[in-house]
């Protein structure tokens, strides 16, 4: 039996079971819906009822028929509202478990699935916010969320940072622009110590590396009194992070020099400027000419970019973070750490560490695997999604 319903209805189709979706599935693909003529002329971005092919009303979907994720659960209420008081309840949901995670405002504050809002990134960085609206839904709602955002939170200044491989198979624009307030200089963000630099307009994504926050920590309790290197440094998040836990010295490397113009204004205003070197390159030449020129550190950590962003670049992905394992451990001292990152989701976990232990092993070193790390706990994993369990980082011992 089905009810009458404000939003297009579209249905399963008949040999496709709707199970999973009754038990927390988020998305529906566009092979398990009946995709009509009718259906293709609801516009990209619409709310829509979806049902079973019996008529079981499974609850409100973002569409989007050009997209393989053609419906992502919004509400499984199928006479839900979504408008500016709905994306508030979401956002309110999101902030409480933050606000008992840290004591300040610098955060991941909704990561996409797991917080009820598919394909929606927020970090916040005190009274600045930046919004990837990553699927159509929210691309045409960012008006009403950006509003809840403000409503929510208290951030003045809201950025739209609508780059990246996710919208271009949304069939979305690049697209970055000022949504509330005004921004002219890269925001301070204290973590873990020391102050980092995000470039909100400019920089990677939204600017920083949430993400990283407890491995940056983890490290730096193994990096006291010692000397690092942090290769694919970015704006420095491992480099910092460990003088400011008592490193003696900390070189960072990374072929963007914006990225480590930042990291040096982070050392200097964390008060380690004389303990920092910033090393523009590119990694594996750097790690290379290090090798031979005999450096050895306490502790090397190589973060570099997804190398296997999909399924179809997996193999060349983990030749790469093989090679960038055995240039690593090659730098280590004798009984110091080797921290290699990952945040390849189509390179499980199984994978990236076999392929890291063997480059050790190329390298001619050994040693246990002492700690595994992931995201923080503001990136809260969608317990059916696998994607969003990302990252990895792995700390190894080496003899």
């Amino acid at each position: 039996m089905t009810h009458p319903s404000s939003s297009p209805v579209l249905r399963m189709r008949p040999n496709k079971s709707p199970q999973r979706v009754r038990f927390g599935y988020p998305w529906i693909f566009a092979d398990e819906l009946v995709l009509d003529r009718r259906s293709r002329a609801v516009p990209a971005g619409s709310i829509v009822e979806v049902q079973a092919h019996d008529g079981e009303r499974l609850g409100l979907f973002g569409f989007n028929a050009e997209s393989r994720i053609a419906a992502r659960l919004l509400d499984r209420n199928p006479d839900a509202v979504i408008d500016a008081g709905w994306f508030a309840g979401r956002l309110q949901h999101a902030l409480d478990l933050r606000e008992r995670l840290y004591a300040e405002p610098f955060y991941r504050l909704i990561h996409a699935e797991a917080d009820g809002l598919p394909g929606v990134i927020i970090d916040r960085f005190g009274d600045v916010a930046a919004i990837q609206p990553n699927a159509a839904w929210a691309e045409a709602r960012i008006g009403d969320l950006a509003a809840a955002l403000a409503g929510v939170t208290g951030v003045t200044t809201i950025i739209k940072n609508g780059t990246g491989r996710t919208r271009a198979l949304e069939g979305l624009a690049d697209e970055a622009l000022m949504l509330a307030g005004d921004l002219d200089a890269p925001v301070p963000v204290r973590m873990n110590g020391a102050t980092y630099f995000a470039d909100l307009l400019h920089g990677q994504k939204t600017g920083l590396f949430f993400d990283q926050r407890d491995n940056h920590a983890f490290a730096a309790r193994l990096a006291k009194g010692g000397r690092v290197l942090d290769v694919f440094a970015h704006v420095g998040g491992f480099a910092l992070a460990a003088l400011a836990a008592g490193a003696v010295s900390a070189e960072a490397v990374d072929g963007s020099q914006p990225a480590l113009d930042l990291a040096e204004r982070g050392a200097v205003a964390s008060g380690f400027a004389g303990e920092f070197a910033a090393i523009r390159g590119d990694a594996f030449e750097v790690m290379a000419d290090m090798a031979k020129a005999g450096r050895r550190f306490d502790m090397v950590v190589c973060d570099p970019p997804a190398f296997a962003p999909n399924r179809n670049a997996l193999e060349a992905g983990l030749r790469a973070y093989e090679k960038v394992a055995r240039l690593g451990a090659s730098l280590v001292a004798p009984g110091g750490f080797l921290c290699v990152c990952s945040c390849s989701h189509a390179a499980d976990l199984a994978k990236f560490r076999e392929v890291s232990t063997r480059g050790i092993g190329k390298a001619g070193r050994a040693g246990p695997l002492i700690h595994i790390g992931s995201a923080g706990p503001d990136h809260p994993l969608h317990p059916q999604l696998a994607e969003s369990g990302y990252l990895k980082a792995l700390f190894f011992r080496l003899d």
